[in-house]
């Protein structure tokens, strides 16, 4: 008998399980039916020896001293700040936009006040804003969008922004002064051996056992547990009862080039060229000296695993079904993005499940009292 049977490897499940197992003393079995641990924070090394992200690249930074106090038991970190170009007519130019964005692309000299009053003559005001093309336009006006967002976003998600929820690019900044990291956070880095290593450290416990390649559904019903973590898709569990639940999922295409360097930042968009959503080169991410270089280039599609879900209106109300049926269902535990249909971060998630493992373990408390 196991205490918790906890399904999927990813940061909820992984950081639910240490917590279980290394504070309140729980046994613990984690099923993924991937072969391998870090759901799809999982890193490894190429056949040209070179680290890189299995499922396009995962950039950690967060806010929260709480959950980077957490993570740094298991492993050591390599400051890293991100930067993200776009490709926009002939140029490779700073997104987030910002000050520098705009004087290159017009030719411009513009200081941060001037280019305040520049966005404020070229913004449309929406009022109230719904949609992701109304956060973009009543900022920095049309032709800016046009340029940076709306093929983006259409190639993304398969959608105009105009019929997208306001939170898809409300997520992206604009700003007026010179800063072109992508993020801001006050705790930006990568783990210095890998997210794998960080994951394995964090499960190397004699209470959890791990399960891979296997389907929960084919041993939940032959090892016993006494309540269950779920962090897969919410409509998957219910047998989509009500439906399917839309997901936005990724193609990665991965090329090992003899080169040390392919382009000059860790990520390039291309949101008016190419099949593809952007480019990734690992390198500038986890700092390893190599003389080849490994890219991957990312593809948006609407079947495959499920990695963003879809913000709309109707999409929501779908998921209010599931959510209800969820909080139903005694002993299992519904945590993560795809079990709350919910984009989040990586620290995020890791926030979530330590806020799911302090009620956990408040209730184990209670009932010994």
């Amino acid at each position: 008998m196991v205490d918790y049977l906890i399904i999927g490897a990813g940061y909820a499940g992984s950081v639910l399980a240490e917590r279980l197992a290394s504070e309140a003393g729980k046994k613990v079995l984690i099923v993924d039916k991937r072969p391998h641990i870090g759901g799809n924070a999982y890193d490894h090394y190429n056949d040209a020896g070179i680290l890189v992200h299995k499922y396009g690249p995962h950039i950690f930074h967060t806010n929260s001293r709480e959950v980077f106090d957490y993570l740094s038991r298991f492993t050591k970190w390599r400051a890293y700040e991100h930067r993200v170009l776009a490709s926009v007519d002939g140029q490779l130019l700073p997104i987030p936009i910002n000050l520098d964005t705009v004087n290159r692309l017009y030719g411009l000299n513009l200081t941060s006040f001037q280019l305040e009053d520049f966005f404020a003559s070229v913004a449309e005001p929406r009022e109230p804003i719904r949609t992701s093309e109304d956060v973009i336009i009543s900022r920095v006006g049309r032709e800016l969008y046009e340029k940076f967002f709306r093929n983006y976003t259409r190639k993304q998600w398969d959608l105009d922004p105009s019929e997208l929820d306001a939170t898809v690019t409300s997520r992206v900044p604009i700003r007026t002064n010179r800063d072109d990291r992508y993020f801001t956070d006050t705790y930006q880095a990568m783990p210095l051996h890998g997210y794998t290593r960080m994951f394995e450290k964090m499960l190397d416990h004699p209470n959890i056992k791990i399960l891979l390649n296997t389907d929960y559904r084919e041993i939940e019903r032959i090892v016993p547990y006494k309540e269950m973590i779920y962090t897969g898709p919410v409509d998957e569990f219910f047998e989509c009862r009500f439906g399917k639940l839309p997901y936005r999922s990724l193609e990665f295409h991965h090329e090992t080039l003899d080169k040390p360097v392919y382009q000059p930042a860790p990520v390039v968009n291309y949101p008016n060229e190419h099949a593809y959503t952007r480019i990734t080169e690992f390198k500038y991410l986890t700092g390893q000296e190599h003389t080849k270089t490994s890219i991957v280039k990312e593809y948006s599609r609407a079947e495959g695993d499920p990695y963003y879900p879809v913000p709309r209106p109707e999409n929501m109300e779908l998921y209010k079904k599931y959510q209800e049926l969820a909080k139903q269902t005694t002993g299992v535990h519904f945590v993560g993005r795809l079990a709350t249909y919910k984009y989040y971060n990586q620290d995020q998630v890791v926030a979530q499940a330590l806020t799911l493992y302090a009620k956990l373990a408040g209730a184990t408390r209670t009932k010994l009292k």
